[in-house]
């Protein structure tokens, strides 16, 4: 066993023989007393003979070796939005490299060949690394769905004496070592207040305790080795807790922290200024001047184009919402602010881009939506205004219901017309077929009996006497924004398309989760009037009818794996809690021939 001192040492001689005293403790950071009373214990050993190590002192160094690299590349980088929307961070080229290149490049010159990387997010960008570089793809298909440490899970089995490494870090100088002494977490000190993740060191430079945000503090900043007995002992621990629920949310680096007093890391100090980690655009742009000059970049051409100002021009980029069926960033140009909007994968096999552009066209010219400046129908990218300190509807507060029943009514007046259509009871039976496709069968208790009910009610709300129009489909408060001037805009047309008038109606009071007495006075709101028990019966058959759409479509995702929380409930209990009532109304009518 080798004092870090005598391993230090050891292991300059291995990479360069016969260097003198001093050049040992430039290479080590060691004082010339500590080297030369290290060089005299290993030459006592037998370690070192004129300054080159032995056999028996290679030998002694062996069990430090670096067996293998770990690059992880798995993850959404949504804070480097738009661009990441393109491809992944780690494949952006600063300083005229490639990010994740650069650091396999580093990795091959101390020696270091087996290298895998872990893919998720759009992981096909990666797999031209595997001919270029003979490095081993494993794929993460949990990337979505959980943090950096399902990642650490798929790779598991291969953790030895491992550098851990993230795809987007740059290193100006190679931090890379084919030997290391202890397991490590790169730091660097920070002046001031800070949001990163604070280390408390305490002997030796173990990391005892880590706090997010502080000041005047030294940062978890770079890359980390893992050795043979921090591997086991995370290893472990990572299998033990994987499928707790608690462990979806979280960092490998939580795990490491819960577990601070089992698992030995230490800090390895960088000085400021060699390791780089871009959380923005902006810092990037800081380090490499020319990158936005120089990047290949749909969205920033969009940009250009749209706004007909130049990429330089474009600042304070950062991400706003990842939806299900878009992405969207806020960008500033000169001093006006706005939002791109990025098409979702698979977004134009869901969406009518042709008919979201009429509709967005027709609530600019209505006075319904504000933000609008343009789209493109075939690529499906947007870009609105930005509304600043803006606050959303209130559906407690009647002033503002009667606000968003006001915009419905003057939208379904507006005689516009387009191709798509969109129908409650169908997108719900549709999302059962998918569901069926998944389980074989649903087998939730009263499912089947809801659905057929659904059914019937369904026909009753078709029997009435109503009217198509183009209506929002998406009719609830997120999609409301108020400016500070109070002006309104209703936001997000998507789901645009020529339905029944009460499927606005119905999406509010479900998503918006208003009372029976709130609903009907919303009701009243839009008619200005107080509505005929026939028109009460078809907006609440449409009540129903949106809670039970939603609902299948949340069993979907459940089943898909995805977490759709307490909403699956809301949605079950709007359909259930009038299903049967609003059934009654109808039957009721019928007898009574009204």
């Amino acid at each position: 066993m080798l004092s870090k001192n005598e391993f230090s040492v050891l292991a300059a001689l291995q990479q360069n023989p016969q260097s003198s005293q001093r050049q040992i403790a430039t290479a080590t950071g060691l004082s010339l007393g500590s080297v030369n009373a290290a060089r005299k214990e290993l030459i006592e050993r037998g370690f070192i003979d004129q300054d080159t190590p032995t056999q028996a002192g290679l030998i002694e160094l062996e069990p430090y070796r670096v067996d293998n690299a770990i690059i992880l590349a798995a993850g959404l980088s949504s804070r480097f939005a738009p661009i990441s929307y393109e491809k992944p961070k780690g494949l952006l080229e600063v300083r005229g490299e490639i990010l994740i290149e650069r650091q396999i490049r580093q990795l091959h010159e101390v020696g270091i060949t087996d290298i895998t990387v872990v893919v998720g997010y759009k992981k096909e960008y990666f797999f031209y690394l595997e001919e270029k570089f003979g490095v081993t793809i494993a794929v993460n298909t949990e990337y979505a769905k959980r943090n950096n440490h399902s990642s650490l899970m798929v790779v598991r089995e291969i953790l030895r004496n491992t550098f851990v490494c993230s795809s987007d870090n740059y290193f100006v100088k190679n931090p890379f070592e084919a030997f290391v002494y202890k397991a490590y977490y790169a730091v660097t000190y920070v002046d001031g207040p800070t949001e990163e993740w604070c280390v408390h060191m305490g002997t030796g430079n173990r990391i005892v305790d880590v706090q997010i945000g502080g000041a005047d503090s030294h940062i978890m900043l770079g890359h980390v080795y893992f050795d043979r007995a921090f591997s086991e002992g995370f290893r472990e621990i990572l299998e033990a807790e994987y499928h707790l629920p608690v462990t979806v949310d979280k960092l490998w680096e939580e795990l490491f922290i819960d577990h601070i007093t089992e698992l030995d890391m230490t800090a390895r100090v960088y000085p400021e200024g060699e390791i780089f980690e871009f959380d923005t655009l902006d810092e990037l742009r800081e380090f490499d001047p020319l990158f936005l000059q120089n990047i290949d970049s749909e969205a920033f051409d969009n940009i250009v184009e749209a706004l007909g100002c130049e990429k330089n021009d474009i600042r304070d980029v950062y991400p706003l919402k990842q939806g299900l069926t878009n992405l969207s960033c806020h960008i500033r140009v000169g001093g006006e602010e706005f939002v791109y909007r990025h098409p979702g994968v698979g977004t134009e096999e869901i969406i009518d881009r042709e008919a979201e552009v009429i509709a967005q066209k027709m609530a600019r010219e209505l006075g319904l939506d504000s933000t609008f400046i343009t789209e493109d129908p075939e690529k499906g990218w947007k870009i609105s205004k930005f509304i600043p300190n803006c606050r959303q509807l209130d559906p407690s507060d009647p002033t503002h219901v009667k606000r968003a029943m006001d915009m419905a009514r003057t939208l379904h007046e507006s005689q516009v017309n387009v191709n798509r259509t969109f129908d409650f009871y169908a997108e719900g039976k549709r999302y059962e077929e998918l569901l069926l496709e998944r389980l074989g069968t649903i087998d939730v208790p009263g499912y089947y009996e809801m659905a057929e009910k659904v059914k019937r009610l369904k026909a009753f709300a078709d029997a009435d006497e109503t009217y198509t129009c183009l209506s929002h489909n998406d009719f609830f408060m997120l999609n409301f924004l108020i400016d500070e001037n109070d002006h309104m805009s209703l936001i997000d047309w998507e789901y645009s398309g020529m339905s029944d008038y009460a499927s606005d109606f119905g999406t509010f009071v479900v998503c918006c989760q208003l009372s029976e007495e709130q609903a009907l006075e919303a009701l009243e709101f839009y008619f200005d009037r107080t509505p005929t028990d026939a028109e009460i019966r078809h907006n609440f058959a449409y009540v129903v009818l949106a809670g039970w759409c939603w609902y299948v479509w949340a069993l979907l995702k459940e089943a898909e794996g995805d977490i759709v929380g307490e909403w699956l409930y809301i949605y079950y209990r709007y359909a259930k809690d009038y299903l049967d009532k609003v059934l009654n109304w109808y039957e009721q009518a019928d007898k009574e021939g009204c």
